[in-house]
């Protein structure tokens, strides 16, 4: 009988499971911190999977990640590197060690570690593990291939089908590994192949394999791992995703509002999920259109506007550029319209699976003439409901398009959501024209205070109108030409959107008497509060002011930033937030972290390059600016 194993408690533990793009590493990932979701640990997900559709078996460039990051209580980020790596094939374990902790325990597949494989791999000799200097008693080498293959010997499935199951083995040993529990697995399973029963009960079978496998041997590690739930505000939890959770966002604002939902969009890496989830609700009286292109998408979604939906369009980097004519209608014609970007690398095609924060400026100034727009930046994957709650609210009572931008980080990866009443959401009230304007409405006539003009929906008797690209004059709403008219329209549209009312800005750690303040803006709002968070357990003064609102800035901004002596500006970027702060903000100079990787960011870097500036000389010039690479 094999000796029982200790099992120890651990506070948080980080997961990476990689192999080629066939093998089923997304799925496993989001299996398993769906489970983890549902015993009440809080997760964050990373997927990092490449841009090829399908690229060669076994090919370096081939190789998918998926990386989970489970905690007692709250986590952050997805972790900077991992303490278990599971790697299906040799070129995962070649390209995915270098997100390994020193010791952390790696399991393979020996199957997929032949001759051929090692090839691929640009390994240089069978001592592979030799090679890449790896301590094998920390590495669980399991015939995984042949031993699905022996699981699943009774069932009537051919040899590719059986193989797929490769990745439920690698799960079902996780799962051991930390003690989650296998009906939850089950359960999973045959929800998701609710309509292939068969095959639900294939891969419970396979995952029950993994996990006697483990339990049987002990897999070869020392220990296994608990991970117990501090106490958690009462509520139901599901694991989400933050396109999910963007498209959950847009339904509950127009149920609030009492609007139907149009989404326009044109299928675009990492936002057409928000397509596909909407697409799934037409009870719900959402409707959906999968366009031709990105303008006949964003221009399908300003005539549902005007028809009086709760309108919205979907898409990426390049997609705003297409749709930025069609987005300056939506401006002059001041009608409500949420313009959904999830940003992925660039320029051009640039790296289409992978993210970064550089469509900032684009979508604050990037179309012609006079355009503002606000713009709201979801913080994580779970924000994305209420970042995209907020920007309909916005849209809807001050009749303008809104920016959200997520980005592939957010998008893609999850977290544990509570999800909300929607009787306790805030109130949504569109800013109609008024039955006293009955026969009698012009289409910009305004609010006094606020500057909005009064929505009329087409149909109703009394308040026939006109929109254009054409500028109008603001009182009749006719065609005009007039240099003064032009002049006081621009600045209306400007006025109006400085004037809307966002929460103010929050400053967090040691507000008081920071050395250094952060500041990020968007999806690094989890690495950014680890790394203050690392560097206060220290011994530093440090502080951190994270910008979700970006146009219009909170009130309070230049107040917050310009109590500290020292600032610096991180963001996946070469500097955009930061610019944009210089311009808002007299003689702010602040410094700047700038990483354009494709990658989240790593907090050990962060903290290593934050820590230089605490006791370094003041330097005030213009443009103070670091990178990590000029530190290390």
């Amino acid at each position: 009988m094999a000796e029982e194993l200790e099992v120890k408690e651990l506070e948080d533990v980080v997961v990476r499971f990689s192999g080629d793009s066939g093998d089923g590493m997304q799925l496993a990932g989001n299996i398993f911190s769906t489970i983890s979701a549902t015993v009440g640990n809080d997760i964050s997900t990373f997927p990092d999977y490449p841009a090829d559709i399908r690229a060669p078996q076994g090919s370096l460039t081939g190789v998918s990640g998926y990386q989970v990051h489970i905690g007692e209580g709250k986590v952050y980020t997805p972790g900077d590197k991992c303490d278990v790596l599971v790697a299906m094939n040799a070129a995962a374990l070649k390209t995915q060690y270098q997100y390994a902790k020193p010791g952390a325990s790696i399991i393979i597949d020996t199957d997929s570690f032949g001759p051929a494989d090692l090839k691929k791999a640009e390994f240089k000799s069978d001592d592979y593990l030799g090679e890449m200097g790896i301590d094998p008693d920390r590495v669980v080498a399991c015939p995984i291939t042949r031993m699905v293959k022996d699981a699943l010997a009774d069932e009537e499935m051919d040899n590719k089908d059986k193989l797929k199951c490769r990745n439920m083995f690698a799960l079902g040993l996780v799962c051991w590994l930390f003690n989650r529990d296998l009906q939850l697995m089950a359960d999973f399973l045959h929800k998701k192949f609710a309509k292939k029963p068969a095959i639900a009960e294939a891969n419970i079978k396979v995952v029950n394999a993994g996990y006697d496998y483990g339990a049987n041997t002990h897999a070869s590690v020392p220990n296994s791992y608990r991970i117990e739930t501090k106490q958690k505000k009462a509520g139901r939890y599901m694991d989400i995703t933050g396109n999910k959770a963007t498209a959950y966002g847009l339904m509950a604002a127009a149920e609030r509002a009492g609007l139907k939902l149009y989404l326009g969009s044109y299928p675009i890496t990492p936002a057409t999920d928000i397509l596909h989830e909407l697409s799934k609700h037409k009870s719900m009286g959402v409707i959906t259109v999968q366009c031709e292109d990105e303008i006949s998408a964003c221009a399908s979604a300003i005539g549902a506007s005007f028809a009086g939906a709760l309108a919205a369009t979907s898409t990426s980097g390049p997609g705003i550029c297409l749709k930025s004519e069609a987005l300056n209608l939506a401006v002059i014609d001041e009608l409500p319209l949420v313009v959904i970007d999830v940003q992925r690398g660039g320029p051009s095609t640039g790296l289409p699976t992978k993210s970064e924060q550089t469509d900032l400026l684009q979508v604050l100034y990037g179309r012609n003439g006079e355009s503002p727009m606000p713009v709201i930046a979801a913080t994580s994957p779970t924000d994305c409901f209420d970042a995209a709650y907020m920007a309909a609210k916005i849209a809807l009572e001050h009749l303008t398009p809104v920016v959200l931008l997520s980005d592939a980080f957010a998008a893609n990866g999850s977290g544990a959501w509570a999800l909300p009443d929607i009787n306790k959401l805030p109130e949504i009230h569109p800013h109609y024209a008024t039955s006293a304007q009955k026969y009698k409405y012009t289409p910009y006539q305004r609010d006094p205070e606020t500057k909005v003009r009064f929505w009329a929906i087409p149909g109703q008797e009394g308040y026939a109108h006109i929109l254009g690209g054409l500028e109008k004059d603001g009182e009749t709403g006719s065609i005009s030409s007039d240099p003064e008219n032009h002049h006081k329209m621009d600045h209306l549209r400007y006025d109006k959107v400085a004037a809307i009312e966002v929460p103010d800005l929050e400053v967090e750690g040691d507000k008081k008497d920071a050395e250094l303040l952060i500041v990020g803006f968007g999806s690094t709002y989890g690495h950014l509060f680890s790394a203050m968070t690392e560097m206060r357990r220290n011994g530093h003064k440090v502080a951190l002011a994270h910008f979700k609102y970006i146009n219009p800035l909170p009130k309070n901004t230049a107040k917050v930033l310009m109590k500290y002596n020292k600032v610096v500006v991180a963001e996946q970027n070469l500097g955009q937030l930061a610019a944009l702060l210089r311009i808002r903000i007299n003689n702010f100079v602040p410094y700047q972290y700038n990483q354009v990787k494709g990658q989240p960011f790593v907090v050990a870097e962060l903290v290593q390059a934050f820590e230089s500036l605490i006791g370094a000389p003041d330097d005030h010039d213009i443009g103070r600016y670091f990178e990590t690479r000029i530190l290390q």
